[in-house]
């Protein structure tokens, strides 16, 4: 499919965004959710790296510009309506900015109880903190 097809299949919201699940195609997990814009998505299929909107900055980002843990885009799926994306990655260390390979590491338990599921990959104060240096 050629970028004018895709663009031409998805519904973008009032804001211009569309949710985009991230799923590592070896293990499968799903890695988080997150928003792109047109710009956004044309970046990640332009490159094989995954570029997002980040909503609370107002900004483009590469997925992973501060930590260096970066994915690779191995496959894009479009959902029936055409009103989100699935984007299957090779993911560098972790997605998770507090540590974790997924941001679901959070289950759910009796009683509504949360209870943290995996175990950390890296420490996020050492990672963060050694890019703040670099720059």
């Amino acid at each position: 499919m050629t970028i004018p097809n895709l663009k031409s299949v998805l519904q973008f919201d009032g804001r211009g965004l569309i949710p985009t699940v991230i799923q590592d195609a070896k293990s499968k997990k799903v890695l988080t959710l997150c928003y792109l814009n047109q710009e956004a998505l044309s970046k990640s299929l332009q490159t094989g790296k995954v570029y997002v909107f980040r909503r609370s900055q107002n900004r483009l980002m590469l997925k992973g510009e501060t930590s260096g843990h970066v994915q690779h885009i191995t496959r894009v799926q479009v959902d029936c309506e055409g009103k989100s994306l699935l984007f299957l990655v090779r993911q560098h260390v972790a997605a998770c900015h507090e540590g974790y390979f997924s941001c679901y590491v959070r289950r759910v338990g009796p009683e509504g109880r949360l209870r943290v599921s995996d175990k950390r990959v890296f420490n996020p104060s050492t990672v963060y903190a050694r890019r703040k240096q670099r720059a």
